[in-house]
Formats: structure tokens, sequence, C-alpha cells
């Protein structure tokens, strides 16, 4: 019998599946992992389904950035409430509490260069809280969320021999 875990790996992996496929490869009834499903939605465990884009194979120009952040959290109030404050921008995708030399790790949306400069000088840097930020383009995905964007096919290394 299928757990919820199983069925979330199973989403995580495809979230294109459909129930009925979960339910063949899980050896459960269609209609358990329905209401399962259901209730991971409605419990916020499952918060939604993205579909993952390798943008270099586009004509898109926009670069994706990763902002690292050091900040002063106020007496009582900790990370939580300045972790609201950046979430609720539309240019973030993701923001972490992270360990390290820096408090916060946000990803931004892609965007073109001067959007982002613009966005962490005159949005990000000017919360009160903000003591630094180091802002770091990203070149190039390898893999994300799982999912690889290089083939073998796709390295070309030249061979050295001594």
């Amino acid at each position: 019998m299928g757990s919820k875990e199983q069925i979330l790996q199973l989403l995580e992996n495809d979230s294109r599946l459909t129930h009925k496929e979960i339910a063949m490869m899980l050896a459960m009834e269609e209609e358990s992992v329905t209401q399962q499903i259901r209730e991971m939605e409605k419990e916020g465990i499952i918060c939604g389904y993205h579909t993952i884009v390798n943008w270099e194979k586009t004509n898109d120009a926009d670069v994706s950035a990763i902002v690292e952040v050091r900040v002063n959290p106020q007496r009582g109030q900790g990370f939580d409430r300045i972790a609201e404050k950046i979430y609720q921008f539309p240019e973030v995708q993701a923001v972490f509490l992270i360990s390290g030399s820096y408090d916060f790790s946000i990803e931004l949306k892609k965007a073109p260069m001067r959007d982002i400069a613009n966005f962490v000088s005159s949005r990000l840097s000017i919360i009160e809280e903000v003591q630094s930020t180091s802002t770091n383009i990203i070149l190039k995905k390898y893999k994300d969320h799982g999912t690889v964007f290089v083939k073998e096919d796709d390295e070309q290394r030249l061979v050295v021999s001594p």
C-alpha cells in the first residue's frame, strides 16, 4: 500500500502523472490516491505544480540571479518578519534562511540585468534590517530540481594526453 510520502516522491519527479498512473505504480485504488492528493493540497503539503524550463534553448535574453543578504533582525521579531518583507516582492522567486556568511538566499525571477540591479539597489537594499547583499548572476544551469540540462553529447571537451 502506498504512503503519502511515496505519492509525493512520484509527483515531485513528474507532476504530470495521473492519479490512475500513481495508483497503478503503488498498487492502490485510484480513489484513495485522489483523496490523499486532495488532502495534501488542502493541508498545504502540496503547494503547487511547476514546469522546469531550459531557457538556454530559447531566444530569451533575461538573466536569473541569486542574491545573498545579510540582515540585522530586530529584537523579538527574528528572521520571519524580514523574510515576509522580501518574499512579498513580485520579483522574488524563492527565499531561504541559510547558515553561513549570509542570512538569506533569494532567487529572483528572470529579468533584464538592469531590472535585477534596480531591484537590489532600490528595493531590497533599502529595507531597514538589510546590512549587505551579494548578487550572483546564474551563468549556466546544469541541474535544477533534479532535472539535468546538459546531455553528454552537449559537452564537447578536448581530449588531452601527456
